[in-house]
Parts: structure tokens; C-alpha cells; sequence
């Protein structure tokens, strides 16, 4: 057996080399960062389990006596000057983001890197980069639920010239303490989007959409007449990774935002009753009825599938949010903006009439308390210049609506909808799904069941669905709180 050891400021690397008759190897890493979270990669030959059970105890000892052996963990550049590593959730907003970081490095000559986890793997990509050497020294939390995961790694914004510049702190992520640990840099809205000129073409308007009751007759209608019309009334209900969150997130709001406020729930309950689950199959199976999709198939059609659909003038309807405008508009496919609007998700419940758009936020920005003091200043510095800077609010009110004190009236016609909502007196479908607990697995689950309803419509498979969401809460809230 051989054991060699490397040493420095971020890292105890040690690797245990084991002759055997067979040869095998073990190579285990032990990341002072973070002591708690190792890694252990085994590929041996026919190795006594014992054998392997022995050394494998040596080096848990080892890491927790490293643990103890002195000061913080390191992130990034190590010379006083800083640097930035943006780990960002959005897509839609990568190309942008790039600019903006490329913009600030011309300007400042601090280092400013922006990587985009691919759509629906944000939380596993973000697992993976924060135990590496150099972490992002500033990254996403979605709700309530991720920050109880990452409060550790949360520096406390409070006072600082970032959060000082904003016009609202109803997006932030507070923790029990009080303190603030992630600000919510962008607010979204999201909605039916909605061709007008379509609407029109199939000899319908606007103003004759006013709730659930008179959606579907339009939608009903324009389905009916989609072969002699040449397009259909709803894009695709895509149950793939990069399009269920549509559903099992934005459209799982409304049943329980209308619950919450009926009890007047603000903070995350253990347990839900479901009581509007009902209306959330009313829009459901208006989705996969009025649509040219295979309801048997939603399983493979994906986000982009339903974006071009919409894009292309192949459906009047698309489920989605005000991120959508500038592919809609520019970015893609071109569309008129003045062709298109958004229009409150509908779902028969009493008073929706005076219902507005979804309007919140996952997307909250933390600073990474476990990187170096020098990254932790480069990143406040240039989350300061984002929202300051001329190139900064450009950048950042292009992506979506911001709150911050320089932020210009939007250019997005889909925000500019909500806001004349909320100014004609109507409310806010507030984002009640923020508090769903184990959210990914909680997910997982409702989309299964619902892809398993939409394959064979039945009530035993509604109540599938139905278990899925009022026993997978009570379950996953178990999950994470024991």
C-alpha cells in the first residue's frame, strides 16, 4: 500500500494505492472547503469489502481533523483583486448575461464569468459547482425551501449598496432571523400569451375573454375549426423536463394561491386540502383538448416545441411569462408586438373575472459566504454596477421587469399588460408555489401523474393527480422537514 498526500490552502488530496493479487486503486478526495461535503471515487478488482470499509473510516478521520486544522474556505483569485462567477438559472437570459459580464470586465478589469445551467438542471448543476474548488461566487435561490439548503453558503445583503437600490423588498428571501440572504433581482409575470391578430382572424376578440367559461368557447371554437383556420387554440402541454415546469409549478399556482388566500396561509403549511383541484383540471384538460398535440405524447413534446408553435401562428394560446417577449418579439421569431398580448390563466373560479396576471419570482441572488473576502467584494461591487450603471439596467430591464430605483418603464408588452391589470383594479395571482416543499420531487411526482391522466383520461387517473398534489405536499413537507 502506498499513501501520497497534496496539500495547499483549498484542498488535502490523498490518494491510497493497494497492491493486491488483482490490483486495485482507491482514490479518495477530501475538499477542505467544505470538509462535510467529500467525494469518494472506489474501482478495485475483486477487493475484500472489509478492506475497503478499514481505509475508508481513515479517511473520514482524516477530513475531520483537517476540518479542524484552521480557517475558512477559499474561493476564486487569491491575490486582493476579486473576481465574479455567476452561476445563472435562465436560460432565456444567457446570451445577455454573457454581455453584461464581458461589458463589466472592459470597464473594470475584474474577471466576471457567467455560466447558464441547462433548462430544469439547475439545482443538480448548482449541487456540483458549489463543491468545486472555485464555486460561483453568486448564484440563485428559488424560495424558501433552497434556502433553507444554502442559508450556509448566503451572505446577509442587508445594507449593502445593492439592496439599497431597490424599490421593493416583497421578492427577497428573509431568514428566521431576519436577515436578508437573497435578493429577488427580477419579478416576472406570467399568463396565457395571446395572438390577437389569430383571435381576430378566427373571428373572435379580446374582450370577449373575461373567465374560464368564455376561454374555453373561443378555444372550443377555434379547435373545432383548426383544419379549415390552419392553426389551433393551444400550443402543446409539453410534460418533458424543459416544459413541465409550465405545469407542475406555474399552472399547480392557481389551485394553490386561491386556497392560501382563502386561508389566509403565509408561511409554508405541512399539510393541503386541495380544494380548488377541480378548477386546475377545468384548465387542464382545456390545455390538452384544444390542442393539435397527442394528449398520449405529452411526455416527449418539449418547451421548445410549444415556443415555436406559438411563434410560427400555429396556436392562439401559449402558457407563459413575460420572459417569452423578447424571443416572441425579436430574438426568433419576430412577431408583431403589437399582435400579442398576455391574458390571466382562467381556471372557473368565482371573481376570477377580476383576476390579473401570476406575478413573482424564483429568482432571488445570493452571495456566496464561503468564498474568499476578495470575491465576496467583487461581486457586491458588480451586482452595485448592474443596477447603476448605464450598460446594467439596459441589460437587466431587457431580461424582465427589475426593481430597482433606475430601472426605465418596461419595453415589454407583456409586463406592460399585467401593470394595466393591477392600475384597472385587478389582483395579483401572487406566486403561492414558492412554498411547496422538496419542490423537485415534488414536481416529479404531479408530472407523472399528470402525463398518466392526460394518456387516459379517467377519474381514478384524476385522482392520481389529485393524491399526487394534496398526499405528495404532506409527504415531501415530511421529506424536508425530519
Amino acid at each position: 500500500m502506498m499513501i501520497r498526500f497534496i496539500v495547499n490552502q483549498k484542498h488535502i488530496i490523498f490518494f491510497l494505492e493497494l497492491k493486491s493479487k488483482k490490483n486495485g486503486l482507491i482514490i479518495i478526495f477530501v475538499s477542505y472547503r467544505n470538509a462535510y461535503n467529500w467525494y469518494c471515487f472506489f474501482r478495485r478488482n475483486n477487493m475484500k469489502k472489509k478492506l475497503f470499509v478499514l481505509f475508508l473510516a481513515f479517511a473520514m478521520v482524516f477530513a475531520f481533523a483537517a476540518c479542524g486544522g484552521g480557517g475558512g474556505s477559499d474561493s476564486g483569485s487569491d491575490d486582493g483583486t476579486g473576481s465574479v462567477y455567476w452561476l445563472n438559472m435562465k436560460p432565456e437570459a444567457d446570451e445577455a448575461l454573457q454581455g453584461l459580464a464581458k461589458a463589466y470586465t472592459e470597464e473594470t478589469g475584474v474577471p466576471c464569468k457567467v455560466v447558464t445551467a441547462a433548462s430544469g438542471s439547475y439545482s443538480d448543476t448548482q449541487q456540483a459547482e458549489m463543491a468545486k474548488s472555485e464555486p460561483p461566487t453568486l448564484f440563485n435561490v428559488g424560495n424558501m425551501s433552497a434556502l433553507k439548503d444554502w442559508e450556509d453558503y448566503c451572505l446577509t445583503l442587508d445594507g449593502t449598496d445593492f439592496m439599497n437600490e431597490l424599490t421593493t423588498n416583497d421578492f427577497n428571501l428573509v431568514n428566521e432571523a431576519g436577515e436578508t440572504k437573497a435578493v429577488g433581482w427580477i419579478y416576472e409575470s406570467y399568463g396565457i400569451i395571446t395572438n390577437k391578430a389569430l383571435l381576430e382572424q378566427a373571428g373572435h376578440s379580446l374582450d370577449e375573454i373575461k373567465d374560464f367559461d368564455s376561454l374555453k368557447a373561443v378555444a372550443d371554437d377555434i379547435h373545432a375549426r383548426a383544419g379549415e383556420l390552419g392553426f389551433d387554440a393551444f400550443t402543446s402541454a409539453g410534460l418533458d423536463d424543459s416544459s413541465s415546469w409550465r405545469f407542475s409549478g406555474h399552472l399547480a399556482n392557481m389551485p394553490l394561491f386561491y386556497e392560501f388566500r382563502d386561508d389566509g396561509i403565509t408561511e409554508k403549511p405541512a399539510t393541503i386540502k386541495g380544494t380548488y383541484m377541480d378548477n386546475f383540471k377545468k384548465i387542464w384538460d382545456l390545455y390538452i383538448t384544444d390542442s393539435a398535440q397527442d394528449p398520449t405524447s405529452l411526455t416527449t413534446a418539449t418547451g421548445d416545441q410549444a415556443e415555436a408553435e406559438f411563434g410560427e401562428g400555429k396556436a392562439v394560446f401559449y402558457q407563459n411569462g413575460t420572459w417569452e417577449w423578447a424571443a416572441l418579439t425579436a430574438d426568433k421569431f419576430q412577431m408583431n408586438p403589437d399582435d400579442i398580448t398576455m391574458i390571466p390563466i382562467y381556471c372557473g373560479v368565482e371573481g376570477e373575472e377580476n383576476a390579473g396576471l401570476c406575478s413573482g419570482t424564483e429568482n432571488c441572488l445570493a452571495v456566496n459566504s464561503q468564498a474568499s473576502e476578495a470575491n465576496q467584494q467583487a461581486t457586491l461591487d458588480f451586482l452595485k454596477w448592474c443596477v447603476t450603471s448605464e450598460k446594467g439596467i439596459e441589460v437587466l430591464s431587457s431580461i424582465g421587469d427589475i426593481p430597482f430605483k433606475q430601472a426605465p418603464e418596461s419595453a415589454n408588452g407583456f409586463s406592460r399588460a399585467g401593470a394595466e391589470m393591477l392600475a384597472n383594479g385587478k389582483y395579483a395571482c401572487t406566486w403561492a408555489f414558492n412554498l411547496t416543499p422538496n419542490v423537485d420531487s415534488f414536481r416529479a411526482t404531479l408530472v407523472t401523474a399528470l402525463a398518466a391522466y392526460s394518456a387516459a383520461p379517467s377519474d381514478a387517473n384524476w385522482d392520481g393527480v389529485v393524491k399526487a398534489f394534496v398526499d405528495g405536499w404532506a409527504y415531501e413537507y415530511g421529506v424536508e422537514n425530519n
